[in-house]
C-alpha cells in the first residue's frame, strides 16, 4: 500500500553516488579511448549505474516518461539535465555510443520488473553483533527522517511532503499542517528531530526545501512546530537558506542538537561548487543556531563583513549525516563527494573542508575537478570512500544494547544498498563492515531513546528495527 497521493521516483542523479575511483578515468580523452572498447551495457554499468542503479531503478518519473516517449535518450545523455544534477556526457562518449546506450536503456526499462519485498533472515550474525530485523513501518517511498515521540509512536518524513505517525507497526495518522515543499529532484520534506526538552516544551524541528516567494526555485529551510491532535501548530520558521536556485540537488539537510542546546544542521552547495567557499551564502555549509533561531554571538563569522552569521564550518559539498561523538561530544558529519571522495569529517568551528579546491573525487563524466587532495588551511577528512557509497546519514552507536558495536559509526549507503559500520579509534578508521546488504537504499539510520537502532530504506520504502539477539 502506498500512502502518497503522487508517486515520484528518485532523482536522476543521487548526490555523491559512484561506482568508480578517481584513478579509473583521469581525463576526458582517456574516457573516449576506454569507452569505445565497451558495449552499451558495459558503458551503462560503468558510467551510469552508480546513479541510476544496475537495474535502472532510479530514474526521475515524469522526466523519464517524457524521454521514453520520444524513443531516444541521446540528447539527455549528451547535454545532461543540470537542474536535476545530471551532467553532460558529451566528452565521455561518441554519438554512436550515446545512441547505443539509449537503445540499451529503453530496451531494458521495458523489461524492468517491479520491486519485490525484501525477505530478511531470522537472525543476522555480523562480525561483532547478532540481531534480528523487525519491520516497523512500510508502504513508504522515500522515508527521509525519523523521530520518536514519548508515547512510543514514530514520526517518519516522506520526501514528497508528508509526515506519518506510526504506532505498533501500523500507520496511525498522517500529520496535517506540513508546509508545501519544493519537491524538486532531491528536495522535499527531509529531517525531523525533537527538542532535547521535548517533554517540557513540545517543539518538533523539521527541515525541508522551501519554494521561493515568486515560485521559481527555492532552498533549504527549517521550522519548528508543536503537535496537537495530529496537526502541526504554532509554526515558526527558524532558517531559510539563500540564495534561491532552480537546482534540484544538494539540499542537505540533517539536524542534531548538542549538549548545550545548539542546533547544528547542514545545507549542500546546491550543485554550484563555488558556493561552498563563499561565506556570503548559506550553501555548502554546516550551520549553528539557538533552538529559537537566534544567532550564537560566538559563531565564527558573526563579525566577518558580508558573511552569513549562522555558518559554523564551510567547504562542504552535500552533507547528509551529522551526529555527536559519544565520548568527546564533538560534531562529526558525513557527506557526498562527486564520483569518489565521500567523506567523514570532524567538524570544527570556522574550519574549511576544502570542496571543491581539494577532493578525492572526480566529475561524474570522469573529468578532473582538481588535482589537489590537500592544501594548507583546509581540513582533511577523517575517512574517505572511493568508490563512493552515497552516505545518506550517520549515527554513533551508544548505550549497551549493541556491545559489539558500541562507539562505532553507522552510515547508510544509497549507492550499494547497505548499512556500513565504521570503527573509529584514536581518530582513525580501523574496521569496516557491511550490514543489511541489499536491504534497499539506506536513507536514514538513527537510535531510539530506549537504545534501539532504526533504519529507513527506499526501494522498498520501509523502516526496520535492529533487535539484538544472543
Amino acid at each position: 500500500m502506498k500512502f502518497l497521493s503522487v508517486f515520484i521516483l528518485p532523482l536522476l542523479v543521487t548526490a555523491g553516488i559512484s561506482l568508480l575511483s578517481p584513478e579509473t578515468t583521469p581525463t576526458g580523452v582517456e574516457i573516449q579511448s576506454s569507452a569505445s572498447q565497451l558495449s552499451a551495457k558495459d558503458n551503462f554499468l560503468k558510467y551510469c549505474a552508480g546513479c541510476h542503479g544496475t537495474k535502472m531503478e532510479r530514474f526521475a518519473g515524469n522526466t523519464w516518461e517524457a524521454f521514453k516517449a520520444g524513443g531516444d535518450l541521446t540528447g539527455v545523455i549528451r547535454s545532461g539535465l543540470p537542474v536535476l544534477g545530471m551532467p553532460s556526457f558529451e566528452k565521455a562518449f561518441t554519438q554512436a555510443e550515446m545512441k547505443a546506450i539509449s537503445d540499451y536503456i529503453l530496451e531494458m526499462k521495458d523489461k524492468k520488473e517491479a520491486t519485490v519485498a525484501v525477505k530478511f533472515p531470522a537472525v543476522v550474525r555480523s562480525k561483532h553483533q547478532a540481531f534480528r530485523i523487525d519491520t516497523v513501518a512500510k508502504g513508504l517511498d522515500v522515508p527521509w527522517g525519523i523521530a520518536f515521540l514519548p508515547d512510543g509512536d514514530i514520526l517518519v518524513t516522506e520526501r514528497s511532503g508528508q509526515l506519518f505517525r506510526f504506532s505498533g507497526g501500523k500507520l496511525k495518522a498522517i500529520i496535517s499542517g506540513v508546509p508545501e515543499v519544493l519537491a524538486l529532484g532531491q528536495g522535499g520534506l527531509m529531517d525531523v528531530v525533537l527538542h532535547p526538552k521535548y517533554k517540557e516544551n513540545g517543539w518538533i524541528y523539521i527541515s525541508y526545501s522551501k519554494k521561493a516567494p515568486d515560485g521559481v526555485g527555492g532552498n533549504t529551510a527549517i521550522f519548528r512546530a508543536k503537535l496537537k491532535n495530529n496537526q502541526l501548530v504554532e509554526q515558526q520558521e527558524l532558517f531559510k537558506a539563500m540564495p534561491n536556485t532552480t537546482s534540484g540537488v544538494h539540499f542537505g539537510c540533517r539536524m542534531v542538537f548538542d549538549d548545550q542546546g545548539y542546533l547544528y544542521f547542514s545545507v549542500g552547495e546546491r550543485g554550484e561548487k563555488t558556493n561552498a567557499q563563499t561565506l556570503t551564502n548559506h550553501c555548502g555549509k554546516i550551520h549553528r543556531i539557538f533552538d529559537d533561531g537566534r544567532i550564537p554571538p560566538d559563531n565564527p563569522f558573526v563579525k566577518t563583513p558580508g558573511a552569513m552569521p549562522t555558518i559554523y564550518s564551510f567547504g562542504h559539498r552535500n552533507p547528509q549525516g551529522i551526529d555527536i561523538h559519544p565520548v568527546s561530544r564533538r560534531i562529526y558529519n558525513n557527506e557526498h563527494g562527486p564520483r569518489g571522495g565521500d567523506e567523514i569529517n570532524l567538524v570544527g568551528k570556522g574550519n574549511n573542508y576544502g570542496w571543491p579546491v581539494i577532493t578525492f573525487g572526480i566529475n561524474y563524466d570522469g573529468t578532473i575537478i582538481t588535482k589537489e587532495t590537500a592544501k594548507a588551511g583546509m581540513e582533511q577528512p577523517v575517512f574517505q570512500w572511493t568508490p563512493s557509497i552515497g552516505p545518506s546519514s550517520m549515527k554513533f552507536v551508544t548505550g549497551n544494547r549493541y556491545p559489539g558495536w558500541k562507539g562505532d559509526i553507522l552510515s547508510g549507503s544509497l549507492s550499494f544498498k547497505y548499512l556500513e559500520r565504521v570503527r573509529l579509534e584514536n581518530g582513525k578508521v580501523t574496521e569496516q563492515e557491511k550490514l543489511l546488504e541489499n536491504a534497499g537504499r539506506v536513507r536514514h539510520v538513527t537510535m531510539s531513546p530506549d537504545g534501539y537502532i532504526y533504519v529507513a530504506t527506499e526501494s522498498p520504502g520501509i523502516v526496520v528495527k535492529l533487535v539484538p539477539v544472543k
